[in-house]
């Protein structure tokens, strides 16, 4: 599905419980080794929010609550397999996790790492993410 001249995903930011400190979990990708948040492209019949929590199901063994509403959006170029890249734009939903599932189907391919959030905003390249990560109290409180 694209939205405007880019590619449209869901992706979950996973928090921790209200009553923590709060951090945010991220998951290394498959290729790059580099830090992100679980994302994937749209499921027809499944509404966005319930696509994100999926994706950090099968990326990073989370359940948890997801906001049905996203929190913000951020765009970034996804490298394809020949070598080209195609323009993203990813809406970011809030996973309040509960439970990091003890298997999960990518937990050999991906490491995950609960960060401060001023830690995880520089451990992620997107300028937008790190924007939205650094931004999350205040879009919390909303």
């Amino acid at each position: 599905m694209k939205a405007e001249s880019h590619w449209l995903q869901y992706a979950a930011l996973p928090l921790s419980p209200p009553r923590r400190v709060l951090e945010l979990l991220l998951i290394t990708s498959r290729g790059t080794g580099r830090w992100i948040i679980p994302k994937g492209w749209p499921i027809e019949g499944l509404p966005p929010h319930v696509v994100a929590a999926r994706e950090a199901r099968e990326e990073a063994g989370l359940e948890g609550r997801i906001s049905e509403r996203a929190i913000g959006r951020f765009h970034y170029d996804k490298r394809l397999a020949d070598g080209s890249s195609l323009p993203c734009a990813v809406e970011v939903f809030a996973l309040e996790v509960d439970q990091q599932m003890p298997s999960w189907p990518e937990r050999d391919e991906r490491r995950t790492r609960w960060f401060a959030l001023e830690e995880g905003a520089e451990a992620v390249q997107e300028p937008e993410l790190q924007a939205l990560i650094l931004g999350l109290p205040s879009r919390l409180a909303e």
